[in-house]
This record gives structure tokens, C-alpha cells and sequence, in this order.
């Protein structure tokens, strides 16, 4: 008799795999198919999320805590401008500590002036280390320039028209102005950390009339830091701390401080030039030097005139 054993078994294996495949179908179409949930449930759900929903709107608290959490808290803010101050104090002892001994008699000299006729002796004393330490000299104006004005320390006029008399016109000129552009914008990042919270506390009626305005303005605001910068109206260190807490971006702070201080540095270190011949600091304000920064002030509106002439043109 043949042995039936070997189709025997090829056949039982046929079948179970058979089987299997069409088990593992089914489970599959199973897990395919949509879940139907009891509608009680459904609606419970989302009432409660409704719920929900409407005490989170009802809670003002909660919606302005969750929006002012990306702020920094007073104590980081503090720590932070603490650790910029000591940084920057620390740059300028590790640049004044590359000078040369300096006697004793120069020692009552070397510091920062407080009239005209200090800052015509530094600016003596100073030029006589330019040519052999022009490094030393250089770096350290250029920091003490930016302490002040990242702190809003009142004098950095006396150090534009020293500029003037140590270095060359376009060095003294490019100088300055980087100096006054990155201050001001160490001093807006300081306004950033906790001027902010200070304003929005204290005067927020009028914070809000500021933003709606920078809003309006967004497209011209390079030309109305130019304007600013120029003109005597407000001083830089209201617009330093102000200009974050209404929305003003800081590369165009950056740039049109670069450029609006410009012609004010100009008039003030081309009377450098004579700085022995100086009586006061008003000695550079004359009557060209006046209509020179009202041209300059003009010409930074034109932008701005000529944008809204097409626009109501094409319009």
C-alpha cells in the first residue's frame, strides 16, 4: 500500500495556515472598525470640557499668569543686570590693567572728567601713550564708552570730544557711533529683563497708546529712531529704556542709533580737533552746527514722506 502520510501532512499544514491567516484578517479588521462609545459618555465629556473651557476664559488671573510666564522673575532680572555690570566692570580692569605704570602726579589725571578742563587734561595725558600703547588706549575708550551708556551714566559727550583729538576723524567718528549704538542696546536689553514688568505695573494706559503707535509705524521706525537720535526732543537714555516696552525690535534700535547719533558725534569731535581751544561744552553748538542737524533731522523724514505719497498715489 503507498504511504498516504506525507499528502496527509502537507494538507493538515494547508489548512491550518489557512486558518491562521484568515484569524489574523479578522483581528485586523476589528482594530480597523470605529469604537462605539455610549452617547451618555460623549455627552458628558464634552460638557465637561465646555466647563472647562469656560472657567479657564472666566479666570482672567490664570489666562494673565500663563501670559506673563515668559517674562523673567524680578529675582533673575536683578541677578542678571548684577552679573552685566560686574562683567562690563571686569573688562575694563582686565584693559586698564594692560597700561603702563603711570606716575603719581598723572594718577590725579587719569580718571574720568567731570568739566571741560579734566577732560582737556586726560585727552593731554592720553595722547602722549597713543602712538607706543594705541591698543590699550583704544580698547579702553571704547569700553568705558559703552559702561556708559549701557548704565545711562551722564558724560560720554566729554569722551566724543576727546575721540576727536587722540584719534583720527573717521576712526573717532565709526567709534562713537558703534560705542553710543551697542550701549543703548545693552541698555534696551536691561530695559527688556525688568523694565517691562515696571511700566506695564505702574503706567499701562499709556504703555498700551505707545505699542498701538510702534504698530502703526512698524515699516518707518528706522527713520524715527534717525529722527530722534538726532534731535534734542528726548533724551537717549528715556528712549534706551522705553523703546523694549513698547515693541521697538532692536535691530532697527541698533541701526538707527548707529546713524542718528552721527551728525551730533560729528559736530562734537570735529570741536575735539581743537580740544585745548575749548571753553565749555557748548562751545560746538553754533548756529551752522544747529542747521546742520536740523537738515539731517529733515532728511530722516523723507522716507517716511515719500512712502506715504506713493502709498496714497497707487491707492
Amino acid at each position: 500500500m503507498p504511504d498516504e502520510s506525507g499528502p496527509l501532512q502537507f494538507t493538515k499544514i494547508k489548512d491550518f495556515a489557512t486558518h491562521n491567516y484568515n484569524t489574523r484578517l479578522k483581528a485586523r479588521r476589528t482594530d480597523d472598525s470605529p469604537v462605539l462609545t455610549d452617547p451618555t459618555s460623549q455627552a458628558a465629556n464634552s460638557s465637561s470640557n465646555q466647563e472647562g473651557s469656560v472657567a479657564a476664559s472666566s479666570n482672567p488671573e490664570d489666562t494673565t499668569s500663563s501670559s506673563s510666564s515668559g517674562e523673567l522673575k524680578t529675582r533673575t532680572a536683578v541677578s542678571l543686570i548684577l552679573l552685566i555690570f560686574l562683567s562690563s566692570g571686569l573688562a575694563m580692569f582686565l584693559v586698564y590693567s594692560t597700561f603702563p605704570d603711570v606716575n603719581a602726579a598723572d594718577q590725579e589725571i587719569f580718571k574720568f572728567p567731570a568739566d571741560i578742563e579734566e577732560a582737556k587734561r586726560l585727552g593731554e595725558l592720553l595722547s602722549r601713550y597713543t602712538d607706543k600703547y594705541f591698543a590699550q588706549v583704544y580698547f579702553g575708550f571704547l569700553c568705558t564708552y559703552i559702561f556708559l551708556q549701557t548704565f545711562a551714566i551722564p558724560g560720554s559727550i566729554f569722551l566724543s570730544i576727546i575721540s576727536g583729538f587722540l584719534f583720527p576723524f573717521p576712526l573717532a567718528l565709526f567709534t562713537v557711533c558703534f560705542c553710543s549704538a551697542t550701549g543703548a542696546s545693552f541698555c534696551y536689553l536691561l530695559s527688556y529683563l525688568v523694565g517691562r514688568r515696571l511700566v506695564r505695573t505702574y503706567i499701562p494706559d499709556r504703555a498700551n497708546d505707545w505699542s498701538k503707535k510702534v504698530d502703526k509705524q512698524r515699516d518707518n521706525l528706522i527713520s524715527y529712531i534717525l529722527f530722534l537720535r538726532i534731535t534734542p526732543f528726548l533724551p537717549n537714555w528715556f528712549i534706551n529704556i522705553v523703546s523694549p516696552v513698547i515693541g521697538v525690535p532692536l535691530v532697527p534700535f541698533w541701526v538707527g542709533s548707529f546713524f542718528g547719533v552721527a551728525p551730533p558725534s560729528f559736530v562734537f569731535i570735529q570741536a575735539g580737533t581743537a580740544l585745548q581751544q575749548l571753553t565749555s561744552t557748548m562751545d560746538p553748538i553754533t548756529f551752522e552746527s544747529v542747521g546742520l542737524l536740523v537738515v539731517f533731522a529733515l532728511l530722516s523724514l523723507v522716507p517716511v514722506f515719500l512712502k506715504d505719497r506713493l502709498k496714497a498715489k497707487f491707492e
